[in-house]
């Protein structure tokens, strides 16, 4: 890929994935999401916050956005395996430091999955499926994002093994956000650890 390429198609990915959908919806109910629970304008603290229909807006929203800067990418920039990828971390880095808010963003992990959505489903279904099981046994939304990311090169990579898809710079592509997203949790790390993390409790019937 020609530098000028990658680097327009960097700008562009992280443009869109810096829009901060969270704090949009929440000021648009007259809300700062950043002076509420965790202060993070990601689809959870929304979702606490505002409630779950909203909640799952903005979990959608910014799925859509890594999924439509690694589409836009393939569809219009150069045919090669970097292009999505650039595309991929571009707009993840757009969520979790965005200069709209003095880059200070979400914990990437519904642009993420938007991304590799795009890039290699049969590795979200994977990823998803850690996730509700340690969800349902935990009821912690952090600990089964963090399980998540850690199985996310688990799964690439045992898809590339068994020749079901994926590839190197895919695979070096999963290390590396896997190990951002446990990077942005680590506080939630901290407050598990301390016992003080929030956590979904199980409605009574």
């Amino acid at each position: 890929m020609e530098p000028v390429t990658a680097l327009l198609i960097a700008l562009g990915a992280f443009l869109l994935g810096s829009i901060p959908t969270g704090y949009l919806v929440a000021r648009a109910k007259g809300v700062d999401i950043r002076q509420h629970g965790s202060g993070n304008i990601g689809a959870t603290n929304v979702f606490r916050t505002l409630g779950k229909p909203l909640g799952i807006l903005v979990f959608l929203v910014d799925a859509l956005k890594g999924f439509a800067a690694v589409w836009l990418a393939n569809h219009f920039g150069e045919v090669c395996p970097w292009t999505g990828i650039v595309a991929a971390v571009a707009a993840i880095a757009g969520h979790n430091y965005t200069p709209w808010l003095g880059f200070k963003g979400g914990k990437g992990i519904a642009t993420s999955a938007g991304v590799l959505l795009a890039l290699m489903p049969w590795a979200v279904l994977a990823i998803a499926v850690v996730w509700v099981v340690v969800f349902k046994a935990s009821r912690y939304v952090s600990l089964a994002s963090i399980c998540a990311a850690a199985a996310l090169p688990v799964a690439v990579g045992a898809l590339w093994y068994s020749g079901c898809g994926g590839n190197g710079p895919l695979l070096g592509f999963a290390l590396l956000i896997s190990a951002l997203a446990i990077w942005r949790h680590r506080s939630n790390i901290e407050r598990l650890r301390a016992g003080t993390e929030s956590r979904f409790e199980r409605k009574k019937k």
